[in-house]
């Protein structure tokens, strides 16, 4: 299959997008400010769902975006409507942050235009890829997770214009704090572009953590505004002080919701393919968020490789955090561990080395997967969180439960005969009380 995405050669840009249903797809050129629609161009069939063209005249920095048509009949999974601009799944870059409106839910024929609505990707050349180091971090040591936003925003060391961003965690005030705590590395909540829930505006609310992904590649430009050169030269700060980075990422669901959401990219593109469906046609929904991405699907597998990837290349982060991991396993619904894109991470050149952590649960059928993953994936443990929390909380018979969890949890890690435990314990996380919180209130 074609490679996806903008891609640079000396005759200009390719453009080049998958689906597997649409009749016809193109790419739209915007002006320098992504105001203005310049062109749209048709895309050619390259077999297997592949659809390219090579645009010449362009230069790095080019906005674009892709248009699909087909059926629409979303009772089928099938949302074909060319006013939608879609996001490139291959972004690198986009040039402002998503907004939620509701004209970007809208059904074919009933609303405008989206592309005055939608971040427009931007057609980045690559830096140079950097040597894929050994990981920083190593199980044993500590894992400080961390909102970027929230973690630096009022900090008086930082300098304002910095506050609230990934570059703030390179400041020689935040390392130092780190290192005091003898942080081994830090895991960053989502810092990929999301969108807010439809239900947040009308509160005058937005989404704080970024668990709700639009684009997997492209960062957030609120919180690099920077790119991705912002990213790597934070990395590289943070190694230089002996601390890892570890990216939380979302690979479950993604912020096009379900049959009341908004078309932004991948929906648009092709639906049926990259979200799971019922038999009857509805989105599954295992995440709680109305829809799950389909990662049985070939071409989501490499999506979610090329992303990896990506991040490990040009940002040289040492690990992942995945969350709701047991959707990453599902083939045709079921939990399987050794699922072809579990076994393609594990088994893959540049990735089998790097700090992979599973949070072994999700909300759809045998969903709680505690222990099941197989190495190398090590395990966000919440028996060990609740079994600390009643020994700290004074419980009864508790000091057992206790002495195993700090044993490395062998009722849990040890099916398989294995010398070393996967376990990743923790107290407290962003679901839920923060630790100083845990300590000082008996109750929220």
């Amino acid at each position: 299959m074609t490679s996806l995405g903008a891609t640079f050669s000396p005759d200009g840009i390719r453009f080049a997008a998958w689906s597997s249903s649409a009749r016809r797809l193109w790419v739209s050129i915007f002006d320098d400010s992504g105001a203005h629609e310049i062109d749209r161009l048709e895309l050619q069939p390259q077999g297997e769902g592949g659809h390219a063209l090579l645009v010449s005249g362009l230069s790095d920095g080019a906005r674009y975006g892709f248009r699909a048509d087909g059926d629409y009949a979303p009772e089928r999974g099938l949302w074909f409507d060319p006013e939608k601009l879609l996001a490139d799944p291959y972004a690198i870059e986009i040039d402002r942050p998503y907004q939620y409106h509701w004209r970007l839910a809208a059904k074919r024929n009933e609303g405008a235009d989206t592309a005055p609505l939608m971040p427009k990707s931007v057609a980045c050349a690559l830096p140079p890829l950097l040597p894929a180091l050994p990981p920083l971090f190593q199980p044993g040591g500590l894992i400080y997770e961390l909102n970027v936003r929230s973690f630096t925003k009022l900090h008086p060391d930082v300098p304002e214009a910095q506050r609230g961003t990934i570059a703030a965690l390179a400041h020689p005030a935040v390392i130092e704090h780190l290192q005091k705590l003898g942080v081994s590395a830090v895991e960053l909540m989502p810092i990929t572009a999301s969108i807010d829930e439809r239900h947040l505006p009308p509160l005058g609310l937005h989404n704080a953590w970024g668990y709700n992904p639009v684009t997997f590649m492209a960062l957030d430009p609120r919180l690099a505004p920077g790119g991705l050169a912002e990213l790597r030269d934070t990395v590289a700060a943070l190694r230089k002080a002996g601390i890892g980075t570890i990216l939380d990422l979302v690979f479950n669901h993604t912020g096009e919701s379900d049959r009341f959401g908004p078309t932004l990219s991948l929906r648009g593109l092709d639906a049926q393919a990259y979200y799971r469906h019922e038999p009857d046609g509805r989105l599954v929904n295992d995440t709680g968020t109305g829809n799950t991405i389909a990662c049985d699907h070939p071409v989501v597998r490499e999506m979610v490789l090329d992303t990896l990837r990506h991040f490990v290349r040009a940002a040289g982060v040492d690990g992942f955090r995945f969350d709701l991991a047991p959707v990453l396993g599902r083939v045709d619904g079921t939990f399987d561990p050794q699922a072809p894109l579990l076994q393609a991470i594990a088994g893959d050149p540049l990735l089998a080395d790097r700090v992979l952590i599973a949070e072994p649960w999700d909300i759809g059928p045998g969903g709680y997967q505690l222990g099941n993953f197989s190495r190398p994936f090590l395990e966000w443990n919440d028996r060990y969180r609740d079994d600390v929390r009643r020994f700290w909380r004074g419980d009864a018979g508790t000091i057992g439960a206790l002495a195993t969890r700090l044993a490395g949890s062998s009722d849990v890690f040890a099916r398989a005969a294995l010398a070393t435990s996967r376990t990743v314990n923790f107290i407290a996380a962003h679901d839920g009380m923060t630790l100083a919180d845990l300590v000082a209130y008996e109750e929220k």
